[in-house]
């Protein structure tokens, strides 16, 4: 074992402990209830890490490798994931307002409940996604792909889905009042 600091967009120490990988480190700050508000961990690899309920806040995850991590539940608001892999990722109920989700990779995500209210998805993959109530108020899916996404019961009142690939998804009873489909 090695000893593992996280620190904040600031350069100052979160949480130090003696662990094995970034992955174990992350997720034991988790388990003592640790905060991680504004953590510094863009390009970090937490594949499979379990982050659930984990605080996250302002948190910079840019480019981050989160294949299947767990965050249900998870406080991202404001966080910067552009560009980062949550392919399969379990983000139900998660707190996303605001969010940078720019290219980010969420194919066959769950995003099921989750807040994204103003969250930046612009170019995001969420190809096959589970997004059934969903808080997408405001988003902006500027180009992104929703094939064959799951957005049943979503809200999308004022979100902005110009060019976005809706092949295949499911829309039931989803709210698009004020929406911009323009080429979706």
């Amino acid at each position: 074992m090695k000893q593992v600091e996280i620190q904040n967009i600031s350069g100052g120490t979160i949480f130090s402990a003696a662990c094995d990988s970034l992955v174990a480190c992350v997720a034991l700050a988790v388990r003592r209830n640790v905060s991680l508000a504004y953590a510094k961990l863009a390009g970090a690899n937490l594949t499979y890490a379990d982050l659930a309920g984990a605080n996250l806040a302002g948190a910079n995850l840019a480019g981050a490798n989160l294949v299947r991590a767990n965050l249900a539940g998870a406080n991202l608001t404001y966080a910067d994931l552009a560009g980062a892999n949550l392919a399969g990722a379990n983000l139900a109920g998660a707190y996303l307002a605001y969010a940078k989700l720019a290219d980010a990779n969420l194919t066959g995500a769950n995003l099921a409940g989750a807040n994204l209210a103003d969250a930046d998805l612009a170019g995001a993959y969420l190809t096959g996604a589970y997004l059934a109530y969903a808080k997408l108020a405001d988003a902006n899916l500027t180009g992104a792909n929703l094939a064959g996404a799951n957005l049943a019961d979503a809200n999308l009142t004022g979100a902005n889905l110009a060019d976005v690939d809706l092949t295949g998804a499911n829309l039931a009873d989803a709210n698009l009042t004020g929406a911009n489909l323009l080429n979706a």
